[in-house]
């Protein structure tokens, strides 16, 4: 685990007993510093490795900070305004990070955000770097929490995916390089509007120092305006500076992997890495699991699980991606609408409905494509399955959360696999 010198001595209340906030107690403890916690689900509780203090009520004057989970909604909940009351600041576990940074062997790290694309892009510059000889040390939003993580030997990179509630968490945390990627409604209930949204991207680049590198994929207003407003060095891309190179690219097909590749290979390139190690890690990325992930071909027919596609905007890159579709969509919907994917629907045979989305989603597309409203994944596959032709793909790409029939999207990702392994 990453520990400090930093932080001992020093009092820290831990608030969310899942595997971030085990996480950071465990690396808070091992450093010299003495913790509480609270979790209000009492099953989180049990067994929890120091002394619990119900933080609604407890005394935080004194404390240090409050290290809270990054699900926390700090514009609408109590804590933040107790929190501020006792002049205690709110931090997440990698803002801890970027504290313990000055006592590691020398690194650099990377941080990728955007609304859609981060996990592709953390995976596609960790391969990269891999491949190219390079230790680097995935963590963030994806993988294990990088305070449960042992530190690299010097020369080594950390690559983070961050969301934005990480970023309302992180206040010091100076990238090499800071990657974003796009910017469309998104947790517009967490950050009130799309201009709070927005906000918490550009800390990512409000931390850097000038001479670190920028990369932006400028291509909505909302990235454009962050762009325009860095000191950084900054390096702008596109999915277009993408050509036909991508089809030697097997894992990596559809218009928004360009984006994805083109700020990955931007990334590596302010690290140091040619383009002979660039065209040679980009022809060996496995993919990444959930993330238009090819499953299997049965009888002419692919199987792709999507399921990371929690919103429209997500899910319409895919839809563009295979020539005719049997696309299975719905779940706990974000937003009421699919505009994003209605462009892309010349490329989709039928759609398969499931979940508390399904009545919404049928009445959006069934003037222009058939529905077939299934209920469930199962249903949905099996039916899509049947229906499906040569040269077909059967596409998972929900446009929607799982929360309603599955525990995560990767609860929804894997029993799609198991379906389609069982045909």
């Amino acid at each position: 685990m990453i520990t400090a010198n930093a932080f001992r001595g020093k009092r820290y209340a831990v608030y969310g007993l899942a595997r971030t906030g085990k996480a950071v107690i465990a690396a808070l403890v091992a450093s010299g510093a003495d913790v509480v916690a609270w979790d209000d689900k009492p099953a989180a509780r049990e067994g929890c490795a120091v002394p619990l203090a119900d933080l609604h009520d407890a005394n935080l004057v004194g404390l240090d900070a409050l290290v809270v989970s990054p699900g926390v909604p700090l514009r609408t909940h109590p804590l933040t305004q107790r929190a501020s009351a006792a002049r205690v600041k709110i931090i997440g576990d990698i803002e801890l990070f970027a504290q313990a940074r000055a006592e590691l062997p020398s690194h650099r790290v990377v941080g990728i955000t955007g609304t859609n694309g981060k996990s592709t892009t953390t995976a596609l510059i960790h391969h990269l770097l891999q491949s190219a000889g390079i230790a680097a040390r995935l963590g963030g939003n994806i993988g294990l929490p990088i305070m449960a993580q042992e530190p690299l030997l010097a020369g080594g990179v950390y690559i983070l995916e961050l969301s934005s509630y990480q970023l309302d968490l992180t206040f010091s945390l100076d990238c090499d390089v800071a990657v974003l990627l796009n910017i469309t409604p998104d947790h517009l209930d967490r950050h009130g509007d799309m201009a709070g949204y927005a906000a918490a991207k550009a800390r990512l680049f409000a931390m850097q120092s000038d001479a670190h590198t920028a990369v932006i994929a400028a291509e909505d207003d909302y990235t454009r305006a962050v762009a325009a407003s860095v000191s950084a060095k900054l390096v702008t891309v596109a999915a277009a500076d993408i050509g036909a190179e991508q089809a030697d690219w097997p894992s990596l097909q559809g218009p928004h992997n360009a984006q994805n590749a083109a700020a990955a290979i931007a990334a590596v390139r302010a690290l140091g890495l040619t383009d002979a190690q660039i065209a040679a890690g980009l022809a060996s990325y496995p993919g990444l699991e959930h993330r238009m992930e090819r499953v299997r071909e049965m009888n002419g027919v692919l199987f792709v699980n999507d399921s990371k596609a929690t919103n429209p905007t997500s899910t319409a890159p895919a839809l563009a991606a295979y020539p005719r579709i049997h696309w299975i969509a719905g779940g706990l919907a974000k937003t009421p609408e699919l505009d994003a994917c209605l462009p892309q629907l010349g490329h989709v045979a039928a759609a398969y409905l499931i979940g508390e989305a399904a009545p919404v989603f049928a009445a959006i597309l069934k003037p222009h494509v058939p529905v077939i409203e299934a209920s469930t994944l199962e249903v949905a596959t099996r039916t899509a399955a049947a229906a499906a032709r040569p040269g077909d793909t059967v596409l998972l790409s929900p446009a929607c959360a799982s929360f309603d029939q599955f525990s995560d999207f990767e609860a929804r990702g894997r029993a799609f696999v198991s379906i389609v392994e069982s045909l």
